[in-house]
Parts: C-alpha cells; structure tokens; sequence
C-alpha cells in the first residue's frame, strides 16, 4: 500500500492523517496534494500526523524530501510560505531524532518542526490539541 494523507478542515488548520508505507515518491506526491489544499482553503497552519506511516526513510531520502517540500512550498506558496507553518507528528523510524530532514526544509526556508507527540505540536502552532 502506497502512502495516503487524509486531509481535513479544521478550526484554524489543516489536519492531515498520513498512513502507509514510506516511499520518497508517494510522500513527493502526497505532499503535492496537502499543499494543494492549502492553496485552495488559504490556511497558514499544517498539522501532519504521520505517526501510522511504516518504514524507515534512508538518510539521503531525508534530504531529498526535505529539500523537495521547501522548494515546492516556496515555489507555490511565495511570500507566504514563510508565514506557513507545517507541523509533523511522526514516531521511530520514521522519525529521525536527529532531525535531519527538518534542518535541510528549514535551512531552505521553509516553516517546519518535527515532534513526536501532540501536545508540543499544537502548542508550538499555537492551538488547542484536540487528540490525546
């Protein structure tokens, strides 16, 4: 099974559900869809929970996707891709504790932090956590 973001329409943000199995392709595309839909609802708050995605992404995948979303965001989103901020929820492997791929996105502009619970994640975007 490729990799699926359920994206939904929340107050004050976009909830993203990620499930499947990592591949570097189906994150590119899925991404493309979650930005997307940021451009057509105008929000300025992601919140992708991706703590059901299987496997364990290659350190060079890490770059490529981390450098492909803040291209893809800065390419489509422009001046207001900074004011946008995309917040992963994501658990080992998957999750990196080193942050790789999150140093490569912001390093490139883009408004990003990896957590690995909720709270921290709608603390730093600033909202009420709905999920325990």
């Amino acid at each position: 099974m490729g990799m699926v973001f359920d994206i939904n329409i929340a107050p004050g943000y976009l909830d993203v559900s990620a499930t499947g199995e990592f591949s570097l392709e189906e994150a590119k595309r899925t991404f493309l869809e979650l930005v997307d839909a940021i451009v057509r609802h105008k929000y300025d708050r992601v919140v992708v929970d991706g703590r059901k995605i299987k496997g364990e992404p290659r350190f060079i995948e890490r770059f490529y996707y981390g450098e492909f979303v803040a291209q893809t965001v800065k390419k489509v989103l422009g001046t207001s891709s900074i004011n946008t901020k995309f917040a992963y929820i994501l658990v080992e492997p998957v999750l990196d504790p080193e942050r790789f791929g999150e140093t490569v996105a912001i390093n490139r502009g883009m408004n990003v932090k990896v957590f690995d619970n909720t709270d921290d994640a709608f603390g730093w975007l600033e909202l009420d956590n709905p999920k325990p």
